[in-house]
């Protein structure tokens, strides 16, 4: 048997009933043997009192969003999920294993991208029991099972892809730090798979935490710095040309002034220290000409 299977259980109110009475019929099996004296009955004491103990051993309660799992001697005898106070044979272990919804908060791990640089990485998974025989006897210890897996799904996660685009095509490469969406799929993907084996189901994955290692972050800060000035100046000078060509063939075209190469040159010159300047333009007046 490699699946788990849900079974029944007695009611658990009427046994106890049983119990208390065999336990009852103790009680009065000494009270009979002290009035008589009589040593017949001490045999009905511990027969009675054996069979009461035995039947509330075999007394349990599931709770909702729990289950128990049922061994005879080794031998896998089903599951019992439905809610209520139930009653087995009492040389039945009765594991219970929860089937909440529960969080696993990862540390942060510090790992190499696709790239090669150290980035700290940390995801948060829910999880929960789907499978209460492959949870119990398929792995050792399910919930350090589900740790270690997530950390190492995460490592794998990390290397490859890589932690964002470093050339100006940004969308040719999935990226961890651009692709949050597909990156989680793809996390979400891989632990169903890692957890298949132990009967865990995956509600959810997300990354929870993703940056530079220490040692390259200030490196890696000055470089998308750099990015973000070299972007802005080449907005800048394309929107500078477009106005300073927009400005000679206005002047053209409304005959405002016939200007040969050199003062268009100059004139050019002049249009783009202005629009392209951090600070303010400062005018100077010419009194001659550009040829003295």
């Amino acid at each position: 048997m490699t699946t788990e299977k849900t079974r029944s259980a007695f009611p658990g109110f009427l046994m106890l009933l049983f119990g208390l009475l065999f336990i009852a019929a103790s009680i009065w099996s000494i009270i009979q043997g002290i009035s008589y004296e009589a040593p017949i009955f001490l045999v009905g004491i511990f027969g009675f009192m054996i069979i009461g103990l035995l039947i509330l051993c075999g007394l349990f309660i599931v709770n909702p969003n729990d289950a128990r799992v049922l061994v005879l001697f080794g031998t896998y005898k089903g599951t019992v999920k439905r809610n209520g106070f139930f009653w087995t044979n009492p040389f039945m272990s009765k594991q219970k294993i929860t089937l909440r919804a529960r969080n696993l908060n990862g540390d942060k791990l510090k790992v190499n991208d696709q790239s090669g640089n150290p980035i700290e990485i940390a995801a948060v998974v829910v999880w929960q029991v789907e499978d209460t025989f492959q949870a119990s006897f398929e792995v050792d210890n399910y919930e350090e099972y589900v740790v270690v897996q997530s950390e190492a799904a995460i490592r794998h996660l990390a290397g490859s892809y890589p932690y964002d685009n470093i050339d100006d095509d940004r969308e040719a490469t999935l990226t961890l730090r651009a692709g949050t969406d597909q990156v989680n799929e793809v996390l979400e993907d891989e632990l169903t798979a890692r957890f298949k084996r132990a009967g865990i189901k995956v509600i959810e994955a997300r990354i929870s935490h993703l940056a530079y290692a220490p040692e390259i972050a200030e490196a890696m800060l000055r470089r998308q710095q750099a990015s973000a000035v070299v972007a802005a100046r080449t907005q800048i000078v394309n929107g500078a040309v477009s106005m300073v060509e927009l400005a000679l063939d206005k002047l053209s075209n409304n005959n405002v002034i016939e200007l040969d190469e050199e003062r268009k040159a100059a004139m050019v010159s002049n249009l783009l220290v202005v629009l392209c300047s951090e600070s303010s333009a400062s005018p100077v007046v010419n009194a001659g000409t550009l040829y003295q």
